[in-house]
C-alpha cells in the first residue's frame, strides 16, 4: 500500500492556489482541465517531496476545483493536512504578514496551525527539535478553531 494524496475542494483556485503556493510553499506539480466534467484537478507537493511527486506521482495534496459554484463548508470535519516546515516563525510571520490568522501559533517553537481560504485546518510542525519560544508567539492567543 502507498499513500497517494489527499483531495480537498476549493471554491477559488487563484486564492487556494496564492496560499498553498506563494505563501506555504508547495509546487504544482501537474494540472488536469476536464472539460466534459467542469473541473480542474491541480496537483502539489512538498518541495523536499517534488522528486518523489515527479517520478510516483506521490505524496501529493490535489485541489479539486467545480467550475460550477459550489459552496463548501465544514472544513474541520475534514481533519487537518500537516507539513513539517524549517522554521515554524518565520512561516508564520509570512503568513501573518499575508492576513493569513495563525489559529493556533507556534508558542512552544513546535506547532501551530492555520486555514486555508476554504476553511482546511493545515498544521505545520518544526523540522528537528522545536525553537526556543519566542514572542509574539510565546504569548499569543488561539483564534477561532482549527
Amino acid at each position: 500500500m502507498q499513500f497517494l494524496h489527499t483531495m480537498v475542494r476549493v471554491s477559488d483556485l487563484d486564492a487556494s492556489l496564492h496560499f498553498y503556493c506563494e505563501l506555504l510553499g508547495l509546487k504544482e506539480v501537474r494540472r488536469k482541465e476536464n472539460e466534459k466534467g467542469r473541473f480542474t484537478l491541480v496537483f502539489l507537493a512538498a518541495p523536499d517531496d517534488e522528486a518523489r511527486s515527479e517520478r510516483l506521482t506521490a505524496p501529493e495534496l490535489e485541489l479539486t476545483y467545480n467550475w460550477d459554484p459550489e459552496e463548501y463548508t465544514g472544513g474541520r470535519n475534514f481533519g487537518h493536512l500537516a507539513y513539517r516546515v524549517d522554521d515554524i516563525y518565520g512561516l508564520c510571520q509570512k503568513l501573518q504578514d499575508n492576513g493569513v490568522t495563525i489559529n493556533r501559533p507556534p508558542r512552544d517553537g513546535h506547532m501551530a496551525f492555520v486555514k486555508s481560504p476554504d476553511g482546511i485546518s493545515v498544521e505545520l510542525l518544526q523540522k528537528g527539535d522545536a525553537l526556543s519560544p519566542q514572542e509574539p508567539w510565546a504569548s499569543m492567543e488561539n483564534t477561532g478553531s482549527w
